[in-house]
């Protein structure tokens, strides 16, 4: 007897509010399947849970995408293979996901980007920027598999200027939204853009999704409330969740075993997880509930840690005054350093970023992405230190001055000889991102000293509904859901439990969006 979902039967269409073709939830990586879905003829909905669009996405200071061999990288000369990024992706990944899911990834992204460039109101660029495990067969350590959207007004977004989310400190900070779109918001906005050309696609703002709807054993559509008011909207082709993580759900965190806090995530406020419960109801397997995007984060007045990157200096040490991982390693391995850490017991949280005034008082970090404040407020909050010698500041912190001394004394010698004996810093070529290729181990030795408080991170939870190639949701049989795909943070990652580029989640997000839509618009001829 084949599968069928649990979810609650509905009585036939005429019952529905709406309807359309194609149903998509989330308008972060979700809007790549909207606009695929509406430029080949279907009639498309888009629901964003929240005031603006764009979600966790939108909150992305790059917009990257890990996509090798695309077009936009062969114009710029790259000669990396997909045979190359393919034997990378599966060194890294290994066996968690399945084999087909990780190839229908790597080798999809070129035909998306040549997608999208047949359309005037896409560009992108090269912005270079190493694999995240230099050392592993296949790596492309000159960082020619990443591309970003080219910058655009606002003001170009027609009905949609001023609606795409963040940047991050709008939203945390309350300052203006700039009239330029870079990084993710200006991926978002580009599609944005061209959704405003295409009247067969409708989005609406605050109608977060409340139920899948089922019928003859189908997800045929959802119920949705568009400004509080319950919507029934029937999906002939397929309904499609992209509406994030459940970062943002304390409750889902904790039944799942998600360390860390919602409070410390960047993710979007949309994302609570209500896809997913909605998917699990009708009876959907899911995979990597536990996981989550990982990295280190500098604690700000507000109480929220968020993640840093970008350091050219200082050192991390935990509770003992000790030293306990490469400081310039990509920040997912960091933040899974620290959990390891935790785990084990020998580190707490806060841990300490230690520095020396060579460059001044403010922490040696170059993208907060929430911007500093006054730095009085750090320091009245206790989260900055300064004193003269090592043993001072040791007691500030409250760690054993002579393990600091003696942990200072000994990463200053690694300084002198370039070579970080420990724990690799500066061996591979992402850890000499920001040092300009240079050797960034460098020497604490300038009074006065200095500490920050950090904690962990996260940039979304990655756990979620477990698909096939076509991002087809599944049950646990293996059994396709009928009309029921998945994507983002929504869907359970292709890259498992590690990070293997930047530009990872939204590359996926956004070509497995893509795929949804392709399939729904290819089952019109196979009907």
């Amino acid at each position: 007897m084949p599968e069928q979902p649990v979810g609650r039967e509905t009585p036939s269409a005429p019952d529905f509010d709406t309807i359309v073709d194609v149903l998509v939830v989330g308008s972060g990586g979700g809007i790549a399947g909207a606009y695929t879905a509406g430029r080949e003829g279907l009639s498309v909905l888009l629901v964003e849970a929240t005031d603006r669009f764009g979600g966790t996405t939108a909150y992305s200071g790059g917009g990257g995408m890990w996509f090798p061999c695309n077009p936009v990288l062969q114009r710029a000369g790259s000669d990396d293979t997909l045979e190359a990024a393919l034997t990378y992706f599966r060194a890294v990944v290994g066996d968690r996901t399945p084999a087909e899911l990780q190839q229908a990834y790597v080798h999809g992204g070129a035909g998306l980007i040549e997608y999208l460039e047949q359309d005037p109101g896409f560009e992108f660029m090269v912005l270079p920027w190493p694999d995240y495990y230099g050392s592993a067969p296949g790596a492309r350590n000159d960082g020619m598999r990443h591309t970003i959207p080219v910058p655009l007004p606002d003001a170009d977004l027609g009905r949609y200027a001023g609606l795409v989310r963040g940047p991050l400190d709008t939203d945390r900070l309350g300052r203006p939204a700039p009239d330029v779109l870079v990084g993710g918001r200006a991926l978002v906005g580009r599609f944005l853009a061209a959704l405003d050309k295409l009247p067969n696609v409708s989005c609406w703002r605050n109608a977060p999704l409340a139920d899948l709807i089922v019928e003859d054993g189908r997800v045929v559509g959802a119920v949705v409330h568009r400004d509080g008011t319950p919507v029934r909207v029937h999906a002939r082709r397929g309904v499609l969740l992209a509406a994030g993580g459940f970062e943002q759900n304390p409750a889902m965190r904790a039944q799942y075993g998600v360390p860390g806090s919602a409070a410390d995530t960047m993710g979007g406020p949309g994302s609570t997880g209500a896809a997913h419960r909605a998917a699990i109801a009708v009876g959907a397997d899911t995979d990597l509930m536990d996981q989550a995007w990982w990295s280190p984060g500098m604690t700000h007045p507000d109480g929220r840690s968020a993640f840093a990157l970008w350091f050219t200096g200082g050192i991390f040490v935990n509770q003992d005054g000790q030293r306990f991982v490469n400081e310039s390693a990509p920040y997912d391995r960091i933040g899974r350093e620290v959990l390891r850490q935790i785990d084990a017991g020998q580190t707490t949280l806060p841990f300490w970023m230690v520095y020396d005034d060579r460059a001044g008082a403010v922490p040696p970090v170059g993208a907060t992405n929430v911007s500093m404040v006054d730095p009085e407020e750090y320091r009245k909050a206790g989260l900055w230190h300064s004193a003269d010698s090592l043993d001072e500041l040791a007691a500030a912190i409250g760690v054993p001055a002579d393990r600091l001394a003696a942990t200072i004394d000994r990463f200053n010698r690694y300084a002198a000889l370039g070579v970080d004996e420990d724990f690799g810093r500066g061996d591979e070529p992402y850890d000499r991102s920001f040092t300009d290729g240079a050797c960034p181990l460098i020497p604490i030795d300038t009074p006065p000293y200095h500490a920050a408080a950090f904690g962990l991170s996260d940039l979304g939870t990655k756990g979620g509904l477990r698909t096939d190639v076509h991002a087809r949701v599944l049950f646990p049989g293996g059994a396709p859901v009928p009309g029921l795909y998945a994507a983002g943070n929504t869907m359970a990652a292709v890259s498992g439990t590690t990070y293997p580029g930047g530009g990872n989640p939204i590359g996926a997000s956004m070509l497995f969006s893509h795929l949804a839509a392709l399939d729904m618009v290819a089952a019109g001829t196979r009907s």
